[in-house]
């Protein structure tokens, strides 16, 4: 007989989230209100024009005369203004040409910019009054930081940019945080992990616990360990009486558990005299199966002895007996 023992199941995990602040994003200050409008677009109207000329001056053919006749009118023209009380003076440097910004100055980030040189680090595209992130110092457009610094959703790949939901270590959208299975939320007894997924309890158990040898239903808590499987403690029975081994020991045959008796049974093993198993000495006659001492005369009950007997009706008896009854 093989012994059984008790284990108890393993506990399983439960789920677990922490927020991530998400940065607002930032707003380029707008421009001061242009006290004179017209003197800002001359001034950037002849900023282009000496940068032309210059460039022109560089090429060794057309030499650079007219160049300080335009310094002259720009510094003419600005000592009028300012006699004027108007300030004709560039309003800074952007930080990206590191030119004098004589028109339109945008203000972000502690800079200042030409407004067309206020730009997404990552895809170039203009910011003007549109939203932005820093990061490093560098200004980004909201999908481009986003894309490149969120947190991104394990199941959709996306960034995450608002709430995220931390669980087996990766990060995820709150909504696409579900069963793999079944595609359900998680209620409050929160999920299972299978090979880097979640699941539901009741598709967990389905899927990978161990089932019971005895009704093939998932085995959840305390079992038994015995022929190769496991079983509910009270599923592990005689297969023939559904009897409990009161003893701890049982019998096997095809896999299946037996008490003693009925595994005699159908192993043939049981005495005709008595009824009992046949587990040591036995006498096989007329088809049936006798502990030598139930191998007796049906009429004098003496015991008898293999070869000096006689069958009547099914029975059992001496020569002598026999004879006298039957002759």
């Amino acid at each position: 007989p093989s012994s059984l023992r008790v284990e108890a199941a393993a506990s399983l995990s439960a789920v677990t989230s922490s927020p991530i602040p998400v940065p607002q994003p930032l707003l380029p200050l707008p421009p001061p209100t242009a006290a004179a409008q017209q003197l800002d677009e001359l001034l950037a109207d002849l900023g282009h024009m000496q940068s032309k000329l210059a460039a022109v001056g560089q090429g060794a053919r057309v030499p650079v005369e007219p160049l300080p006749s335009l310094d002259n009118m720009l510094g003419s023209l600005t000592r009028d203004l300012q006699e004027l009380g108007i300030t004709a003076a560039p309003t800074g440097i952007c930080a990206t040409c590191r030119k004098p910004i004589a028109g339109k100055v945008l203000t972000a980030l502690g800079k200042t910019w030409h407004p067309e040189h206020f730009t997404c680090a990552r895809c170039g595209q203009g910011l003007g009054s549109r939203p932005f992130f820093e990061r490093g110092g560098r200004a980004y457009c909201e999908e481009d930081y986003h894309q490149a610094f969120s947190p991104h959703c394990a199941y959709c790949a996306g960034p995450i940019r608002e709430k995220v939901l931390t669980a087996l270590d990766q990060t995820w959208h709150p909504e696409h945080f579900f069963c793999a299975h079944c595609g359900k939320a998680f209620e409050d007894d929160g999920f299972h992990e299978w090979s880097g997924k979640p699941y539901c309890r009741q598709d967990f158990l389905a899927m990978f616990a161990p089932k019971c040898q005895g009704c093939e239903r998932p085995v959840t808590d305390n079992y038994l360990s015995a022929l190769q499987g496991v079983w509910h403690p009270e599923c592990f029975v005689c297969a023939e009486c559904l009897s409990v081994f009161a003893s701890g020991s049982f019998f096997e045959l095809e896999g299946r558990p037996y008490c003693e008796l009925h595994f005699h049974q159908r192993q043939g093993s049981i005495c005709h005299g008595c009824g009992r198993p046949v587990t040591s000495r036995c006498i096989t006659a007329a088809g049936h199966k006798y502990h030598p001492e139930h191998f007796i005369c049906a009429y004098c009950l003496g015991q008898l002895q293999k070869g000096t007997f006689r069958e009547h009706g099914n029975k059992m008896y001496c020569q002598a007996c026999h004879d006298k009854l039957f002759l």
